[in-house]
Protein backbone atom coordinates (compact mmCIF):
# COMPACT_ATOMS: atom_id res chain seq x y z
CA UNK A 1 0.00 0.00 0.00
CA UNK A 2 2.77 2.42 0.94
CA UNK A 3 4.64 1.55 -2.24
CA UNK A 4 1.54 2.42 -4.32
CA UNK A 5 1.14 5.81 -2.63
CA UNK A 6 4.82 6.59 -3.10
CA UNK A 7 4.63 5.59 -6.75
CA UNK A 8 1.62 7.88 -7.36
CA UNK A 9 3.27 10.84 -5.62
CA UNK A 10 6.44 10.35 -7.60
CA UNK A 11 4.49 10.31 -10.88
CA UNK A 12 2.73 13.58 -10.02
CA UNK A 13 6.02 15.30 -9.12
CA UNK A 14 7.69 14.16 -12.34
CA UNK A 15 4.69 15.35 -14.42
CA UNK A 16 4.82 18.82 -12.85
CA UNK A 17 8.55 19.07 -13.45
CA UNK A 18 8.12 18.00 -17.09
CA UNK A 19 5.37 20.58 -17.69
CA UNK A 20 7.51 23.32 -16.14
CA UNK A 21 10.40 22.36 -18.40
CA UNK A 22 8.22 22.59 -21.53
CA UNK A 23 6.91 26.05 -20.58
CA UNK A 24 10.40 27.26 -19.72
CA UNK A 25 11.79 26.02 -23.02
CA UNK A 26 8.97 27.70 -24.98
CA UNK A 27 9.56 31.02 -23.20
CA UNK A 28 13.28 30.82 -23.84
CA UNK A 29 12.79 30.05 -27.55
CA UNK A 30 10.51 33.10 -27.86
CA UNK A 31 13.30 35.29 -26.55
CA UNK A 32 11.60 35.87 -23.17
CA UNK A 33 14.66 36.16 -20.91
CA UNK A 34 12.48 37.02 -17.90
CA UNK A 35 10.61 33.74 -18.21
CA UNK A 36 7.17 35.37 -18.59
CA UNK A 37 4.49 34.55 -21.17
CA UNK A 38 3.09 37.46 -23.22
CA UNK A 39 0.12 37.57 -25.57
CA UNK A 40 1.11 38.54 -29.12
CA UNK A 41 -1.53 40.13 -31.40
CA UNK A 42 -0.99 40.24 -35.16
CA UNK A 43 -2.95 42.54 -37.50
CA UNK A 44 -3.83 41.21 -40.96
CA UNK A 45 -4.89 43.54 -43.79
CA UNK A 46 -7.68 41.50 -45.34
CA UNK A 47 -7.73 43.69 -48.47
CA UNK A 48 -4.20 42.49 -49.22
CA UNK A 49 -4.80 38.86 -48.32
CA UNK A 50 -6.58 35.94 -49.99
CA UNK A 51 -9.21 35.85 -47.25
CA UNK A 52 -12.62 36.70 -48.82
CA UNK A 53 -13.46 39.76 -46.76
CA UNK A 54 -15.24 42.47 -48.78
CA UNK A 55 -16.04 45.07 -46.15
CA UNK A 56 -13.46 47.60 -47.34
CA UNK A 57 -14.35 47.21 -51.03
CA UNK A 58 -18.08 47.39 -50.38
CA UNK A 59 -17.99 50.38 -48.05
CA UNK A 60 -15.60 52.38 -50.24
CA UNK A 61 -17.32 51.68 -53.57
CA UNK A 62 -21.02 51.77 -52.73
CA UNK A 63 -21.11 55.56 -52.32
CA UNK A 64 -20.06 56.04 -55.95
CA UNK A 65 -22.74 53.81 -57.49
CA UNK A 66 -25.92 55.64 -58.49
CA UNK A 67 -29.47 54.86 -59.52
CA UNK A 68 -30.33 55.98 -63.07
CA UNK A 69 -33.96 56.56 -64.02
CA UNK A 70 -34.87 57.37 -67.63
CA UNK A 71 -37.98 58.57 -69.40
CA UNK A 72 -38.56 57.80 -73.07
CA UNK A 73 -41.27 59.74 -74.90
CA UNK A 74 -42.75 57.82 -77.81
CA UNK A 75 -45.13 58.95 -80.53
CA UNK A 76 -47.89 56.74 -81.90
CA UNK A 77 -50.86 57.08 -84.21
CA UNK A 78 -54.35 55.81 -83.31
CA UNK A 79 -55.34 53.59 -86.21
CA UNK A 80 -58.65 52.22 -84.90
CA UNK A 81 -61.32 53.49 -87.42
CA UNK A 82 -64.10 53.07 -84.81
CA UNK A 83 -62.27 55.39 -82.38
CA UNK A 84 -61.50 57.90 -85.13
CA UNK A 85 -65.16 57.92 -86.32
CA UNK A 86 -66.46 58.96 -82.90
CA UNK A 87 -63.56 61.02 -81.56
CA UNK A 88 -61.89 62.29 -84.71
CA UNK A 89 -58.28 62.08 -85.78
CA UNK A 90 -56.23 63.87 -83.15
CA UNK A 91 -52.94 63.26 -84.96
CA UNK A 92 -49.86 61.66 -83.40
CA UNK A 93 -50.17 60.87 -79.70
CA UNK A 94 -47.36 60.63 -77.15
CA UNK A 95 -46.77 58.32 -74.24
CA UNK A 96 -43.98 58.02 -71.71
CA UNK A 97 -42.09 54.87 -70.90
CA UNK A 98 -40.00 54.51 -67.75
CA UNK A 99 -36.76 52.58 -67.41
CA UNK A 100 -33.94 52.32 -64.92
CA UNK A 101 -30.43 51.08 -64.38
CA UNK A 102 -27.26 51.90 -62.49
CA UNK A 103 -24.22 54.08 -63.00
CA UNK A 104 -20.74 54.66 -61.60
CA UNK A 105 -19.26 58.06 -60.70
CA UNK A 106 -15.77 58.22 -62.19
CA UNK A 107 -14.92 61.91 -61.60
CA UNK A 108 -15.76 64.22 -58.68
CA UNK A 109 -17.21 66.80 -61.11
CA UNK A 110 -20.17 64.63 -62.05
CA UNK A 111 -19.10 62.29 -64.86
CA UNK A 112 -20.92 58.97 -64.63
CA UNK A 113 -20.48 55.78 -66.67
CA UNK A 114 -23.48 53.61 -67.44
CA UNK A 115 -24.68 51.35 -70.25
CA UNK A 116 -25.78 52.68 -73.60
CA UNK A 117 -28.88 50.51 -73.51
CA UNK A 118 -29.89 52.16 -70.20
CA UNK A 119 -30.01 55.71 -71.63
CA UNK A 120 -30.65 55.05 -75.34
CA UNK A 121 -33.43 57.28 -76.73
CA UNK A 122 -34.04 58.83 -73.29
CA UNK A 123 -35.74 62.22 -73.26
CA UNK A 124 -35.08 62.68 -69.56
CA UNK A 125 -32.45 61.18 -67.25
CA UNK A 126 -32.45 61.48 -63.46
CA UNK A 127 -29.67 60.26 -61.20
CA UNK A 128 -30.13 59.48 -57.50
CA UNK A 129 -26.99 59.29 -55.39
CA UNK A 130 -26.50 56.92 -52.49
CA UNK A 131 -27.30 59.84 -50.12
CA UNK A 132 -30.71 60.20 -51.86
CA UNK A 133 -29.85 63.49 -53.61
CA UNK A 134 -31.39 63.60 -57.08
CA UNK A 135 -30.00 65.34 -60.18
CA UNK A 136 -30.97 65.73 -63.82
CA UNK A 137 -28.29 64.30 -66.11
CA UNK A 138 -27.30 64.95 -69.71
CA UNK A 139 -25.70 62.55 -72.17
CA UNK A 140 -22.09 63.40 -73.04
CA UNK A 141 -21.67 60.54 -75.50
CA UNK A 142 -22.55 56.94 -76.22
CA UNK A 143 -20.83 53.94 -77.81
CA UNK A 144 -23.28 51.18 -78.78
CA UNK A 145 -20.40 48.97 -79.94
CA UNK A 146 -19.27 48.46 -76.34
CA UNK A 147 -22.61 49.36 -74.72
CA UNK A 148 -20.93 52.19 -72.79
CA UNK A 149 -22.43 55.64 -72.23
CA UNK A 150 -21.14 58.71 -70.42
CA UNK A 151 -23.56 61.06 -68.67
CA UNK A 152 -22.99 64.07 -66.44
CA UNK A 153 -24.70 65.84 -63.56
CA UNK A 154 -24.01 69.36 -62.27
CA UNK A 155 -22.32 68.53 -58.99
CA UNK A 156 -18.85 68.63 -57.47
CA UNK A 157 -16.98 66.85 -54.71
CA UNK A 158 -18.62 63.53 -55.49
CA UNK A 159 -17.24 60.16 -54.32
CA UNK A 160 -15.59 58.08 -57.04
CA UNK A 161 -14.33 54.58 -57.68
CA UNK A 162 -10.71 54.40 -58.87
CA UNK A 163 -9.98 52.49 -62.06
CA UNK A 164 -8.33 49.10 -61.67
CA UNK A 165 -6.70 46.97 -64.37
CA UNK A 166 -9.05 44.40 -65.87
CA UNK A 167 -6.16 42.73 -67.71
CA UNK A 168 -4.79 41.60 -64.34
CA UNK A 169 -7.99 39.86 -63.26
CA UNK A 170 -7.52 36.14 -62.67
CA UNK A 171 -9.97 33.29 -63.02
CA UNK A 172 -11.44 32.50 -59.62
CA UNK A 173 -10.71 35.97 -58.24
CA UNK A 174 -13.40 37.40 -55.97
CA UNK A 175 -15.38 40.40 -57.26
CA UNK A 176 -18.39 42.43 -56.12
CA UNK A 177 -21.32 43.60 -58.26
CA UNK A 178 -22.91 46.82 -56.99
CA UNK A 179 -26.06 48.31 -58.47
CA UNK A 180 -29.82 48.72 -58.26
CA UNK A 181 -31.35 45.37 -59.24
CA UNK A 182 -35.06 45.27 -59.93
CA UNK A 183 -35.59 49.00 -59.39
CA UNK A 184 -35.48 51.82 -56.89
CA UNK A 185 -36.30 49.83 -53.76
CA UNK A 186 -33.15 47.70 -54.01
CA UNK A 187 -30.69 50.54 -54.60
CA UNK A 188 -27.07 50.00 -53.59
CA UNK A 189 -27.32 46.22 -53.47
CA UNK A 190 -24.02 44.35 -53.20
CA UNK A 191 -23.48 40.77 -54.36
CA UNK A 192 -20.29 38.71 -54.52
CA UNK A 193 -18.95 36.14 -56.94
CA UNK A 194 -15.85 35.00 -58.75
CA UNK A 195 -14.45 35.66 -62.20
CA UNK A 196 -15.71 32.68 -64.20
CA UNK A 197 -14.15 33.59 -67.56
CA UNK A 198 -12.44 36.41 -69.44
CA UNK A 199 -12.65 37.47 -73.07
CA UNK A 200 -16.13 35.99 -73.33
CA UNK A 201 -18.21 36.63 -76.46
CA UNK A 202 -21.98 36.21 -76.48
CA UNK A 203 -22.35 36.28 -80.28
CA UNK A 204 -25.81 37.77 -80.64
CA UNK A 205 -26.28 40.68 -78.25
CA UNK A 206 -28.94 39.71 -75.66
CA UNK A 207 -29.43 43.40 -74.79
CA UNK A 208 -30.60 44.48 -78.26
CA UNK A 209 -31.05 41.27 -80.27
CA UNK A 210 -29.67 43.20 -83.24
CA UNK A 211 -26.76 42.55 -85.54
CA UNK A 212 -24.43 45.54 -85.30
CA UNK A 213 -20.81 46.34 -84.66
CA UNK A 214 -19.92 44.87 -81.31
CA UNK A 215 -16.71 44.86 -79.33
CA UNK A 216 -17.12 41.77 -77.17
CA UNK A 217 -14.58 40.67 -74.61
CA UNK A 218 -16.67 40.36 -71.49
CA UNK A 219 -15.73 39.42 -67.96
CA UNK A 220 -18.06 36.59 -66.93
CA UNK A 221 -18.89 36.24 -63.24
CA UNK A 222 -21.31 34.27 -61.10
CA UNK A 223 -22.26 37.31 -58.99
CA UNK A 224 -26.02 37.76 -58.76
CA UNK A 225 -26.97 40.39 -61.36
CA UNK A 226 -30.55 41.19 -62.32
CA UNK A 227 -32.29 43.80 -64.53
CA UNK A 228 -31.43 47.17 -63.05
CA UNK A 229 -27.82 46.18 -62.34
CA UNK A 230 -26.95 47.30 -65.88
CA UNK A 231 -24.39 50.09 -65.72
CA UNK A 232 -23.37 49.22 -62.17
CA UNK A 233 -19.89 48.55 -60.84
CA UNK A 234 -17.88 45.37 -60.82
CA UNK A 235 -15.11 45.92 -58.27
CA UNK A 236 -12.23 43.85 -56.99
CA UNK A 237 -11.27 43.19 -53.39
CA UNK A 238 -9.36 46.48 -53.22
CA UNK A 239 -12.46 48.48 -54.17
CA UNK A 240 -11.16 49.25 -57.69
CA UNK A 241 -13.47 49.38 -60.70
CA UNK A 242 -12.68 46.44 -62.99
CA UNK A 243 -15.85 46.35 -65.10
CA UNK A 244 -19.29 47.76 -65.86
CA UNK A 245 -22.07 45.19 -65.48
CA UNK A 246 -23.99 45.00 -68.71
CA UNK A 247 -25.88 41.76 -69.37
CA UNK A 248 -27.09 38.41 -68.13
CA UNK A 249 -27.86 35.18 -69.94
CA UNK A 250 -31.07 33.79 -68.54
CA UNK A 251 -34.13 31.88 -69.68
CA UNK A 252 -36.31 33.78 -67.22
CA UNK A 253 -34.86 37.30 -67.41
CA UNK A 254 -33.60 37.03 -63.84
CA UNK A 255 -30.35 35.92 -62.26
CA UNK A 256 -29.26 32.40 -63.13
CA UNK A 257 -25.53 32.41 -62.47
CA UNK A 258 -24.15 34.03 -65.64
CA UNK A 259 -23.48 37.75 -65.72
CA UNK A 260 -21.21 39.80 -67.94
CA UNK A 261 -19.27 43.04 -67.53
CA UNK A 262 -17.42 45.30 -69.95
CA UNK A 263 -13.73 45.32 -68.86
CA UNK A 264 -12.72 48.65 -67.35
CA UNK A 265 -9.73 48.93 -69.69
CA UNK A 266 -12.19 49.18 -72.58
CA UNK A 267 -14.46 51.52 -70.62
CA UNK A 268 -11.58 53.84 -69.76
CA UNK A 269 -10.54 54.29 -73.39
CA UNK A 270 -14.13 54.87 -74.56
CA UNK A 271 -14.75 57.45 -71.83
CA UNK A 272 -11.55 59.32 -72.61
CA UNK A 273 -12.51 59.52 -76.29
CA UNK A 274 -16.04 60.71 -75.49
CA UNK A 275 -14.70 63.49 -73.25
CA UNK A 276 -11.88 64.56 -75.57
CA UNK A 277 -13.47 64.09 -78.99
CA UNK A 278 -17.21 63.59 -78.51
CA UNK A 279 -16.93 60.24 -80.33
CA UNK A 280 -14.95 57.01 -80.12
CA UNK A 281 -11.86 56.58 -82.28
CA UNK A 282 -10.88 53.00 -82.92
CA UNK A 283 -7.82 51.43 -84.39
CA UNK A 284 -8.55 48.97 -87.19
CA UNK A 285 -6.26 46.06 -88.08
CA UNK A 286 -8.12 44.93 -91.20
CA UNK A 287 -8.35 41.14 -90.93
CA UNK A 288 -10.98 38.45 -90.67
CA UNK A 289 -10.08 35.79 -88.15
CA UNK A 290 -11.20 32.48 -86.68
CA UNK A 291 -10.50 30.81 -83.36
CA UNK A 292 -8.30 27.72 -83.45
CA UNK A 293 -10.88 25.00 -82.86
CA UNK A 294 -12.65 22.00 -84.37
CA UNK A 295 -14.75 24.13 -86.72
CA UNK A 296 -11.66 25.77 -88.18
CA UNK A 297 -9.97 22.38 -88.60
CA UNK A 298 -12.96 21.13 -90.61
CA UNK A 299 -13.09 24.28 -92.76
CA UNK A 300 -9.37 23.85 -93.56
CA UNK A 301 -10.00 20.19 -94.52
CA UNK A 302 -8.11 18.68 -91.62
CA UNK A 303 -9.35 15.46 -90.06
CA UNK A 304 -8.91 16.72 -86.50
CA UNK A 305 -7.65 19.57 -84.35
CA UNK A 306 -4.57 17.49 -83.62
CA UNK A 307 -3.78 17.20 -87.32
CA UNK A 308 -4.29 20.96 -87.78
CA UNK A 309 -1.98 21.68 -84.84
CA UNK A 310 0.68 19.38 -86.29
CA UNK A 311 0.44 20.70 -89.87
CA UNK A 312 0.49 24.36 -88.82
CA UNK A 313 3.27 23.58 -86.31
CA UNK A 314 1.43 25.10 -83.35
CA UNK A 315 2.46 24.50 -79.75
CA UNK A 316 -1.09 25.11 -78.50
CA UNK A 317 -4.49 26.46 -79.62
CA UNK A 318 -3.99 30.00 -78.40
CA UNK A 319 -4.24 32.57 -81.18
CA UNK A 320 -6.38 33.22 -84.26
CA UNK A 321 -6.19 32.03 -87.84
CA UNK A 322 -6.17 34.93 -90.33
CA UNK A 323 -8.54 34.01 -93.14
CA UNK A 324 -8.49 37.33 -94.98
CA UNK A 325 -6.40 40.49 -95.07
CA UNK A 326 -8.29 43.58 -96.24
CA UNK A 327 -6.66 45.29 -99.19
CA UNK A 328 -4.97 48.55 -98.19
CA UNK A 329 -5.46 47.82 -94.50
CA UNK A 330 -2.96 48.32 -91.70
CA UNK A 331 -2.44 44.55 -91.55
CA UNK A 332 -1.57 44.31 -95.25
CA UNK A 333 0.88 47.20 -95.02
CA UNK A 334 2.51 45.47 -92.05
CA UNK A 335 3.05 42.31 -94.10
CA UNK A 336 0.35 40.10 -92.58
CA UNK A 337 -0.71 37.27 -94.91
CA UNK A 338 -3.69 34.97 -95.17
CA UNK A 339 -2.96 31.77 -93.29
CA UNK A 340 -0.85 33.47 -90.62
CA UNK A 341 -1.58 32.58 -87.01
CA UNK A 342 -1.67 35.72 -84.85
CA UNK A 343 -0.53 34.75 -81.37
CA UNK A 344 0.45 38.03 -79.67
CA UNK A 345 0.12 41.82 -79.89
CA UNK A 346 2.88 43.85 -78.27
CA UNK A 347 4.07 40.72 -76.49
CA UNK A 348 0.67 40.02 -74.91
CA UNK A 349 -0.73 36.64 -75.92
CA UNK A 350 -4.14 36.52 -77.59
CA UNK A 351 -6.32 33.52 -76.87
CA UNK A 352 -9.02 34.07 -79.46
CA UNK A 353 -10.99 36.59 -81.48
CA UNK A 354 -12.39 38.35 -78.41
CA UNK A 355 -8.98 39.03 -76.93
CA UNK A 356 -7.76 40.35 -80.31
CA UNK A 357 -10.74 42.73 -80.38
CA UNK A 358 -10.06 43.89 -76.86
CA UNK A 359 -6.36 44.47 -77.48
CA UNK A 360 -6.81 46.32 -80.79
CA UNK A 361 -9.58 48.41 -79.26
CA UNK A 362 -7.09 49.78 -76.73
CA UNK A 363 -5.15 51.55 -79.49
CA UNK A 364 -5.97 54.70 -81.43
CA UNK A 365 -5.43 55.44 -85.13
CA UNK A 366 -1.75 56.09 -85.79
CA UNK A 367 -0.52 53.99 -82.87
CA UNK A 368 2.11 51.34 -83.60
CA UNK A 369 2.28 47.78 -82.28
CA UNK A 370 4.28 44.58 -82.73
CA UNK A 371 2.37 41.60 -84.12
CA UNK A 372 3.69 38.10 -83.49
CA UNK A 373 2.53 35.61 -86.12
CA UNK A 374 3.36 32.02 -86.96
CA UNK A 375 4.01 31.48 -90.66
CA UNK A 376 5.11 28.09 -91.97
CA UNK A 377 5.99 27.01 -88.46
CA UNK A 378 8.19 29.99 -87.65
CA UNK A 379 7.49 33.06 -85.54
CA UNK A 380 7.70 36.42 -87.26
CA UNK A 381 7.57 39.93 -85.78
CA UNK A 382 5.67 42.53 -87.80
CA UNK A 383 5.21 46.21 -86.99
CA UNK A 384 1.78 47.61 -87.69
CA UNK A 385 0.57 51.21 -87.75
CA UNK A 386 -3.13 51.13 -87.05
CA UNK A 387 -5.49 52.87 -89.40
CA UNK A 388 -8.48 54.68 -88.03
CA UNK A 389 -12.15 54.10 -87.91
CA UNK A 390 -14.39 56.51 -86.07
CA UNK A 391 -17.85 55.56 -84.89
CA UNK A 392 -20.60 58.07 -84.29
CA UNK A 393 -23.70 56.59 -82.64
CA UNK A 394 -22.47 53.11 -83.61
CA UNK A 395 -22.04 53.87 -87.32
CA UNK A 396 -18.64 53.91 -88.99
CA UNK A 397 -17.59 57.22 -90.47
CA UNK A 398 -16.21 57.09 -94.02
CA UNK A 399 -12.58 56.82 -95.08
CA UNK A 400 -10.70 60.03 -94.41
CA UNK A 401 -13.55 61.41 -92.31
CA UNK A 402 -13.67 62.07 -88.58
CA UNK A 403 -16.62 62.42 -86.23
CA UNK A 404 -16.54 65.60 -84.19
CA UNK A 405 -19.21 66.38 -81.59
CA UNK A 406 -21.97 64.93 -83.74
CA UNK A 407 -20.73 66.30 -87.07
CA UNK A 408 -18.59 64.57 -89.69
CA UNK A 409 -15.49 66.33 -91.01
CA UNK A 410 -13.18 65.83 -93.97
CA UNK A 411 -10.34 67.79 -95.52
CA UNK A 412 -11.73 70.44 -97.88
CA UNK A 413 -11.00 69.73 -101.55
CA UNK A 414 -8.87 72.06 -103.69
CA UNK A 415 -11.97 72.99 -105.66
CA UNK A 416 -13.87 73.99 -102.51
CA UNK A 417 -10.94 75.99 -101.16
CA UNK A 418 -10.49 77.76 -104.50
CA UNK A 419 -14.19 78.58 -104.72
CA UNK A 420 -14.17 80.19 -101.27
CA UNK A 421 -10.77 81.83 -101.70
CA UNK A 422 -9.10 79.86 -98.92
CA UNK A 423 -5.66 78.31 -98.54
CA UNK A 424 -6.64 75.74 -95.94
CA UNK A 425 -9.73 74.38 -94.21
CA UNK A 426 -11.79 71.42 -93.08
CA UNK A 427 -15.26 70.81 -94.48
CA UNK A 428 -18.32 69.82 -92.47
CA UNK A 429 -19.75 66.90 -94.44
CA UNK A 430 -22.79 66.42 -92.21
CA UNK A 431 -23.97 68.10 -89.02
CA UNK A 432 -25.75 65.18 -87.35
CA UNK A 433 -26.91 65.73 -83.79
CA UNK A 434 -24.76 67.12 -81.03
CA UNK A 435 -22.87 70.22 -79.98
CA UNK A 436 -21.89 71.24 -83.51
CA UNK A 437 -25.54 71.37 -84.56
CA UNK A 438 -26.60 73.13 -81.37
CA UNK A 439 -23.86 75.76 -81.82
CA UNK A 440 -24.98 76.61 -85.37
CA UNK A 441 -22.78 74.55 -87.69
CA UNK A 442 -24.13 73.84 -91.18
CA UNK A 443 -23.29 71.36 -93.92
CA UNK A 444 -20.71 72.69 -96.35
CA UNK A 445 -19.11 74.95 -93.73
CA UNK A 446 -15.33 75.08 -94.08
CA UNK A 447 -13.60 75.45 -90.73
CA UNK A 448 -10.46 77.58 -90.96
CA UNK A 449 -9.53 78.16 -87.31
CA UNK A 450 -10.20 76.40 -84.02
CA UNK A 451 -9.25 78.42 -80.94
CA UNK A 452 -7.16 80.70 -83.21
CA UNK A 453 -5.21 77.75 -84.64
CA UNK A 454 -5.28 77.26 -88.42
CA UNK A 455 -6.56 73.82 -89.43
CA UNK A 456 -6.03 71.85 -92.65
CA UNK A 457 -7.08 68.31 -91.70
CA UNK A 458 -9.86 66.83 -89.55
CA UNK A 459 -7.22 65.69 -87.08
CA UNK A 460 -6.06 69.32 -86.74
CA UNK A 461 -9.59 70.22 -85.61
CA UNK A 462 -9.67 67.37 -83.11
CA UNK A 463 -6.24 68.21 -81.71
CA UNK A 464 -7.05 71.90 -81.32
CA UNK A 465 -10.29 71.10 -79.52
CA UNK A 466 -8.60 68.53 -77.28
CA UNK A 467 -5.97 71.05 -76.15
CA UNK A 468 -8.66 73.59 -75.18
CA UNK A 469 -9.18 73.85 -71.44
CA UNK A 470 -12.89 74.60 -71.36
CA UNK A 471 -14.42 75.92 -74.62
CA UNK A 472 -14.05 75.39 -78.37
CA UNK A 473 -14.27 78.44 -80.67
CA UNK A 474 -14.64 77.86 -84.39
CA UNK A 475 -14.15 80.27 -87.29
CA UNK A 476 -15.02 79.38 -90.86
CA UNK A 477 -16.72 80.17 -94.16
CA UNK A 478 -20.21 78.84 -94.86
CA UNK A 479 -21.11 77.19 -98.17
CA UNK A 480 -22.51 80.51 -99.46
CA UNK A 481 -19.31 82.38 -98.62
CA UNK A 482 -20.29 84.09 -95.37
CA UNK A 483 -17.94 84.24 -92.38
CA UNK A 484 -19.20 82.17 -89.49
CA UNK A 485 -18.23 82.16 -85.81
CA UNK A 486 -19.55 79.98 -83.00
CA UNK A 487 -18.42 78.15 -79.90
CA UNK A 488 -19.44 75.58 -77.30
CA UNK A 489 -18.22 74.17 -74.00
CA UNK A 490 -16.35 70.89 -73.93
CA UNK A 491 -18.35 69.62 -70.98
Amino acid sequence: MKKSVITILLSVVLSVLAAYGVVKAANTSNGDSAGTVENVTKTVNLAQSDYPDFTYAAESAVEAVVYVEVTITQQYQISDPFFRFFFGDEGPQTREQQGSGSGVIIRPDGYIVTNNHVVANATKIEVTLNNNKKYTAKVIGTDPATDVALIKIDATGLPTIPFGDSDKLRLGEWVLAIGSPLGYELRSTITAGIVSAKGRSMGRDPRTQQSQLQIESFIQTDAAVNPGNSGGALVNKKGELVGINTAIISQTGSYSGYSFAVPVNIVKKVVEDLIDFGSVKRAVLGISMSDLNENLAKSLKYNSVEEMTEKLKLSDLNGVYIGEVVKGSAAQKAGVQEGDILIAIDGEKVHGGSSVQEKVNSYRPGDKAKLTVIREGKEKQLEVTFKGSTYENGAEVGEGEIAFYGATLKAASKETLSKLGLKNGVEVVSVGTGKMLDAGASEGLVITYVNDKAVSTPQDVVNAAKSASRSVYIEGISANGRKTYFGFGKE
